[in-house]
């Protein structure tokens, strides 16, 4: 007969030890926070992969989402900045869902913050260490936090259709950032070689300008365009709407022939498959961009649409950097280490001592 101590023993849940932080510990977790948690904590690379496309998805969902309270009229839902009204921090039942989706937007700010923080802690906890990346994640801070500013002077001046469009370029800087990090974390800290010859480059950077060009006149439609952001009288930018409309038609064709081109001397140069790949997707991209922008020209421009093609305008500058970013290869090198205690006790980076 078994012994009734001996199966209560295996009953008991086995304890945890939970590491007790010493003074110094704390002081250290103070004075650095990022080198406290890489001390103690190392993501595997597809972990800062996944952390690194969490903020380049955020970056894109912030321009859509600001499209949104644009096209709906919610500019001013939140009439001040950076309370979102004289006397509350946070919209109130008087301001209607105008007040609702405004303030929603600004909470997103939070949650696109929260993303880049995270990609800024698993770059800096990766070992061995890559100064780079954790750059790229700094640099998106940096962006969101001017843009943030950026955006409550938009509100302050009444959406002043120059201020809306440089909110919009900043946010397009934002998401060329991630995008660039998000590419980083997925190749070596090497010398960059080239797959294709100069003028192949060339011709690239010629599209990278294009696109540019494309999406800064793009800007220029919307302050120029019937949807000002709100239901009162909003200034526009004293242009006409369908001229600059039809320049920015014809931007669209040079960026979609430029890559048409680009694909055919890609494959006439026997290219690598990277950057055919990148280039087709490109191209697929930019059709259905294209579609999109005709039917909502011809159809009076329904606020669904403009916000698909919105969403259309961020991927397609994700789609150029990739073609940009893979015309050339990085192969892992040896990297620096940071002036930190715990980099010589990791073993993966520490060495014969």
């Amino acid at each position: 007969m078994p012994d009734p101590r001996e199966s209560v023993h295996k009953r008991r849940p086995t304890m945890v030890r939970v590491p007790n932080l010493t003074r110094a510990d704390a002081l250290s977790a103070a004075r650095n926070p990022l080198a406290f948690i890489a001390a103690r904590w190392t993501p595997t690379p597809r972990t800062v992969q996944r952390a690194a496309l969490a903020a380049l998805v955020m970056s894109v969902v912030i321009v859509v989402t600001g499209g949104a309270v644009r096209l709906t009229g919610s500019g001013l839902g939140c009439p001040t900045w950076p309370k979102c009204t004289d006397d509350s921090l946070t919209t109130t039942g008087a301001m209607g869902v105008h007040g609702v989706i405004e303030f929603g937007n600004r909470m997103l700010t939070y949650v696109l913050c929260a993303a880049v923080g995270w990609a800024i802690i698993a770059a800096r906890s990766e070992k061995p260490y890559r100064r780079s990346l954790t750059r790229l994640g700094w640099a998106q801070f940096w962006i969101v936090m001017s843009n943030a500013i950026l955006g409550g002077i938009v509100v302050l001046v009444g959406l002043n259709p120059y201020t809306v469009a440089a909110h919009f370029l900043l946010s397009s800087g934002l998401i060329a950032v991630a995008t660039v990090m998000w590419q980083r974390t997925r190749e070596g800290d090497g010398q960059p070689r080239p797959l294709v010859g100069q003028p192949v480059r060339q011709m690239v950077w010629f599209l990278v300008a294009a696109a540019v060009l494309l999406i800064a006149v793009g800007t220029v439609v919307t302050g120029s365009g019937p949807h000002a952001g709100d239901s009162s009288e909003v200034e526009r930018m004293p242009l006409d709407w369908e001229t600059v409309s039809k320049l920015h038609a014809v931007l669209a064709w040079i960026v979609v022939t430029l890559t048409f081109a680009l694909w055919f001397v890609l494959k006439a140069v026997d290219a690598p498959q990277g950057p055919l790949h990148r280039t087709r997707d490109l191209f697929l991209v930019l059709l259905s961009q294209g579609v999109i922008g005709y039917v909502q020209y011809f159809t009076n421009l329904p606020e669904f649409l403009v916000g698909l093609h919105m969403l259309g305008s961020g991927l397609v500058w994700i789609a150029v950097l990739r073609v940009l970013l893979a015309m050339r290869e990085r192969p892992d090198a040896e990297v620096e280490l940071p002036d930190q205690a715990y980099a010589a006790t990791s073993p993966s980076i520490a060495g014969p001592r």
